[in-house]
């Protein structure tokens, strides 16, 4: 059950959160990060299994927990964002390759926004929100 819930984690993480992935690949603590995480909902595992849950309701509640601090995605966001205001760049960057490479350099240059006025998915409708990391993503294009 561990090693299938850090494979799924870390398969979130890739599609969810490239920012992320990068950045544990960097530090080379994936493994780290991976186990500390899956540790962290032991009590839970323990738990289900006690309750005699099934092994997919196990997985399921696990992996919502395991990803809670991770959602929303920002990078999905951000290329929602991108494909429906910018599409022709949109297109542009796809096709050369380096769509999650750009995608991971507006979320940095976003930081500042998400900081201000925060990113949940209480929020992650709002429009304020959208107007301003769009105005982030226009700023970054603008100095491509």
């Amino acid at each position: 059950m561990k090693d299938k819930l850090k494979d799924k984690l870390w398969t979130y993480i890739v599609h969810n959160n490239p920012d992320l992935m990068l950045n544990l690949q960097q530090d080379f603590s994936v493994t780290h990060y991976l186990e500390e995480k899956i540790n962290g909902i032991q009590s839970l595992t323990s738990q289900l299994l006690a309750e005699n849950k099934p092994g997919y309701i196990i997985e399921e509640l696990c992996m919502t927990e395991l990803t809670k601090e991770l959602r929303p995605s920002k990078f999905n966001y951000i290329c929602n964002i991108l494909e429906d205001e910018f599409e022709q760049d949109f297109l542009r960057i796809k096709e050369s390759g380096l769509l999650t490479y750009e995608l991971v350099n507006m979320i940095r240059e976003s930081e500042p926004v998400y900081e201000t006025l925060g990113f949940t998915e209480i929020n992650e409708q709002d429009q304020m929100l959208r107007y301003a990391i769009t105005g982030t993503i226009r700023q970054y294009m603008e100095s491509m």
